[in-house]
């Protein structure tokens, strides 16, 4: 990790991508690599990446998936500056757009988000209940991790609306949580593959990865929890490795 001013720049997947992000607010971390190794798509796809702070999730996939079409979706200006510099930095082609996720239809597809237009989705949305968690007086760190009682309804209606018949959405949610993320899947989407995730293995998961194709039918699959340490508390080698850029997760298997 680099130190400049109000920023830091850290590398990601083993030192193949690195970011500059701020050094307060919402920092990209764990999820979005865990987001981004549990997300198939195929060469040539349209990527959208839905709230990607400093593209994140969406540069990773890139990395991995080198002649994907890739699409970054930012609310925040500066943050959407900084994505947009951390593509040319990586030699990543990506197309940026400043973007209420939850906007009207007419103004996500002036903005180049048609509906029906891109075959895979990915996201990780404010997910912190604002019931029980209170809000950082950092307004882009409240607003990366605080949901409303309607985000996270919102951000899949507009997966839905922008995905193709078939494609795919990728998500991170919290696991206590894993109730309303189906409740909002339930209209059209199926097919699911579902990875809990376990910060340690002895207590619930704390984490939740979805796989959802819009339009599928397949009956769900919940797949064996992803321990990200091992019971000694020292870190799990295959989740190192797959942190490294060195595999993916069984959520991005065809």
């Amino acid at each position: 990790m680099t130190d400049s001013g109000g920023y830091t720049e850290d590398a990601f997947l083993g030192g193949q991508l690195r970011l500059r992000q701020p050094k307060s607010g919402h920092r990209a971390g764990h999820d979005a690599m865990l987001l981004a190794a549990a997300t198939a798509a195929r060469p040539g796809d349209r990527v959208v990446e839905f709230g990607a702070g400093v593209g994140a999730a969406g540069l990773a996939l890139a990395k991995r998936i080198t002649e994907i079409k890739l699409v970054l979706v930012e609310i925040d200006a500066g943050l959407a500056e900084l994505a947009r510099g951390n593509a040319a930095a990586n030699a990543i082609s990506a197309d940026v757009i400043v973007l209420d996720v939850t906007s009207e239809p007419g103004a996500s597809a002036a903005a180049g988000l048609a509906p029906d237009s891109a075959d895979v989705v990915l996201m990780n949305p404010p997910f912190n209940d604002s019931v029980r968690h209170r809000a950082s007086p950092d307004k882009s760190r409240a607003s990366a991790h605080v949901a409303t009682a309607a985000t996270l309804e919102s951000w899949i209606h507009a997966s839905r609306r922008i995905l193709k018949s078939g494609g795919v959405l990728s998500l991170i949610w919290r696991a206590d949580g894993i109730a309303d993320v189906l409740a909002a899947l339930d209209r059209g989407f199926g097919s699911l593959k579902i990875l809990p995730v376990h910060g340690d293995p002895s207590m619930p998961a704390n984490r939740v990865l979805i796989r959802a194709t819009k339009g599928g039918k397949a009956p769900a699959e919940i797949h064996p929890g992803l321990m990200l340490n091992e019971a000694s508390t020292v870190p799990n080698k295959w989740v190192q490795e797959i942190l490294a850029g060195k595999g993916v997760l069984p959520l991005a298997y065809p």
